[in-house]
């Protein structure tokens, strides 16, 4: 049976301030809980309504449907809720391609870019300060898994980018057609907020400015979101190599 302060502390995990102090962040549904578990993160305890999970015994505790709608993030609760340790990022290699993040808000966005990075081969994801916390349980639900496999590093952008002395390449509505540029192996490849773009401070650090040409002959549309224009950028620079 669930204890009054296992469900406040499952709760409170919704807010990124409660994450940060307990290290701890939820992950739901059988798929999912599947792919955390046979990954490198640390189970801190899983909740179920079955006990077919390989897990530690004293780590798994048996709930009813009515016990896990209480700890549950979703509208519907899809059989388990499993809590795992926050680790720490490992150490960003800018030997290869990495992605940047500027000040992406929406949960659903960067879980859609995390799952890029796994499918394209992207071992860092680097996001600013002001970008939503990945382990925020919309972002987690989002990744299917690919969380698991993707190294978020969130550190100050412009410091880093300041740092490093590979090439760096910025998403731009006027930027040179992407078809048309030098796209090497190695670089940061860097996506700006939905509304905003990239911010006056981290343009000016960028020394290529690459865009995504229309094909419409309305040429009406404003813009793409972001995560398909990550779709569509990681593509061409992969397709290249």
């Amino acid at each position: 049976m669930l204890t009054r302060n296992e469900i406040k502390l499952i709760a409170s995990l919704g807010q990124k301030k409660q994450r940060l102090k307990h290290r701890l962040f939820t992950v739901e549904g059988k798929k999912t809980v599947a792919e955390f578990l046979k990954s490198h993160f640390k189970l801190h305890h899983l909740y179920a309504i079955s006990d077919d999970y390989n897990c530690p015994h004293e780590k798994f505790s048996l709930v009813t449907e009515a016990e896990l709608k209480k700890i549950s993030a979703l509208t519907t609760p899809q059989q388990v809720v499993a809590v795992f340790e926050i680790p720490l990022a490992g150490n960003v290699v800018d030997d290869k391609l990495i992605l940047a993040l500027d000040a992406v808000r929406d949960p659903g966005n960067l879980g859609t870019i995390i799952r890029l990075c796994d499918w394209f081969g992207i071992a860092h994801l680097v996001c600013s300060e002001t970008t939503v916390d990945c382990y925020n349980p919309k972002v987690v639900q989002a990744t299917m898994g690919s969380l698991t496999r993707v190294n978020v590093s969130y550190l100050d952008l412009e410091a880093f980018l300041k740092t490093t002395t590979v090439q760096k390449f910025g998403a731009f509505m006027d930027g040179e057609n992407i078809y048309d540029s030098m796209l090497p192996k190695e670089g940061v490849l860097i996506m700006g907020n939905e509304a905003n773009g990239i911010s006056t401070e981290i343009e000016a650090l960028i020394e290529n400015r690459l865009g995504i040409p229309h094909f419409s002959t309305h040429q009406e549309t404003e813009s793409l979101n972001v995560a398909t224009a990550t779709a569509i950028l990681l593509s061409e620079f992969k397709r290249r190599h």
